[in-house]
């Protein structure tokens, strides 16, 4: 006897798409208020100081908007990987080669290199060296089928412990005496600002309207999408499902380093190697939550950086725990992803499961 069965549901449509997708983000709103009722904490007042946090004042906006440039930059990275079904778990660690490839051009070059060309050079090897991480567990994905969620993931540690062994040895800046530190970059590799707010907001704009191309309007970017639809059909279409898998791995590693060329050009003027600061992670929900649409990413990427932005804020002027804004980030997640299955497909209980199966 069947109590609960699950069927595939044929295609929703859009707008009961959204209305569950919004229903979804306003049942996580109202079990993230009750957890903090929970412990103690006045929602309302939480709510209310992490929006203030992130958009109150013009000083906030900008540390968001800071916030959001990698979350976007980083998510176009993943967004090509999974619209191939290639879960790419590694982009901490794409993210921290590209920032050793932009350190290495920064640290080595003149510092008379006009500022254009020193910037151009940064943001090549940091691609060309976030790509080659990728590269590696897709080439061993695409000869020996190994699994890329293990291989990428393990990838990480390699790369930070590798940046770490920098930091503390042979990059360690001489005269921090002693100090474990690399030496911060010349003024010519350092982005410059815009009202407060470096110019990598312009490479995040044009990933994201570089990715909508690519998936939309471009040969390689249908064959992703094939490839991610259907490994038979993509067979039978004749295309060459190792290339591929490489060039698009290239792609989301080399969009991932670029985000580790802005933290590090922008943000600490130099490599540490913790740079990646998890964006790599957080940028797999934002891409997950905006159903790897390029366009609305941007928004999900925006609204993500306001609970970071307004979570680091209620740590300093609440005394909360950072926990509280991860809260609220994990239960969007379980929720909005739990839509997705209910999307997908049909739940009958009880009577009506067995009458179908009947």
């Amino acid at each position: 006897m069947d109590l609960i069965r699950v069927t595939k549901r044929d295609n929703l449509p859009r707008n009961i798409e959204i209305i569950i997708t919004i229903a979804a983000v306003l049942l996580s709103i109202v079990f993230s208020g009750i957890i903090l009722l929970l412990f103690g904490l006045n929602p309302f007042s939480i709510f209310q100081e992490l929006v203030l946090g992130a958009v109150g004042t013009s000083l906030r906006v900008q540390q968001t908007i800071i916030k959001a440039i990698p979350l976007i930059l980083a998510s176009m990275g993943i967004i090509v990987a999974f619209k191939m079904k290639f879960w790419n778990i590694g982009a901490e660690g794409q993210i921290t080669m590209g920032a050793l490839g932009a350190s290495w051009v920064a640290l080595n070059l003149s510092e008379n290199l006009p500022q254009p060309l020193m910037l151009l050079l940064m943001v090549l090897a940091a691609a060309i060296c976030g790509g080659i991480w990728a590269f590696i567990p897709a080439f061993f994905k695409a000869k020996m089928g190994t699994n890329e969620t293990i291989f990428t993931l393990m990838m990480n540690y390699v790369a930070i412990k590798f940046v770490t062994y920098l930091q503390y040895g042979p990059w360690m800046d001489p005269a921090a005496n002693g100090f474990p530190r690399i030496a911060n970059f010349s003024e010519n590799a350092v982005l410059p600002s815009i009202g407060g707010i470096h110019i990598g907001w312009i490479f995040a704009l044009a990933a994201a309207a570089f990715v909508y191309v690519l998936i939309r309007h471009t040969k390689i970017g249908y064959e992703i999408a094939v490839v991610g639809e259907s490994l038979d059909t993509a067979r039978y279409a004749g295309m060459n499902i190792s290339k591929v898998i490489i060039i698009s791995m290239l792609i989301s590693g080399g969009l991932c380093g670029i985000v580790g060329m802005v933290q590090a050009s922008a943000i600490e003027k130099s490599l540490v190697a913790g740079i990646a600061n998890n964006y790599g992670f957080t940028a797999i929900i934002t891409a997950w939550l905006a159903k790897l649409n390029p366009l609305t990413t941007l928004v999900v990427c925006v609204v993500f950086a306001m609970l970071i932005q307004g979570g680091e804020y209620i740590q300093i002027a609440l005394g909360v725990p950072s926990a509280v804004s991860d809260i609220v980030q994990g239960l969007i997640l379980f929720f909005v992803l739990g839509s997705e299955f209910f999307m997908r497909y049909k739940v009958r209980f009880g009577k009506t499961a067995e009458k179908e199966v009947a």
